[in-house]
């Protein structure tokens, strides 16, 4: 179950990533800090912003975004830039990268990586829309 979050949480995780997050994953963060999306055909756990307010909350956020962008860096071919921000338990993430348009902020097309095609290919992802992501509960 994901609980909201404040701006705080997610402006200190805004400047540890060093990109602002775009406005519809924000806004998510927000109301429900992590959760259930449905994205395509898969059910994906969304990756909450770390919270410190209390020893619950820091609990409830240890799989935070910035703990699992750095895991998934790990991987061969994972985008160094990538913003790692929701898995399906398959070892699979949905990932942002920075946008082209506009400086200092993440992109709010989200690319689908599979990982059996990081060790064959890291570009056959599949492209969709955040707005198309369906950021409710799934």
């Amino acid at each position: 179950m994901a609980f909201p979050t404040t701006e705080e949480q997610v402006d200190r995780a805004e400047k540890e990533i060093g990109l602002a997050l775009p406005p519809q994953l924000r806004e998510r963060l927000l109301a429900e800090n992590g959760g259930e999306i449905a994205a395509g055909d898969d059910v994906w756990e969304l990756f909450p912003v770390q919270d410190t307010s209390d020893r619950k909350h820091v609990a409830r956020t240890a799989n935070h975004v910035l703990q699992e962008t750095e895991e998934a860096r790990k991987w061969p071919d994972f985008p160094s830039e990538a913003v790692a921000i929701a898995s399906n338990g398959s070892g699979d993430y949905l990932i942002l990268r920075p946008s082209d348009r506009a400086s200092g902020q993440l992109s709010d097309t989200v690319f689908s990586l599979e990982s059996r095609d990081w060790i064959r290919r890291s570009n056959r992802c599949r492209l969709e829309r955040l707005s198309a992501c369906s950021l409710t509960r799934a």
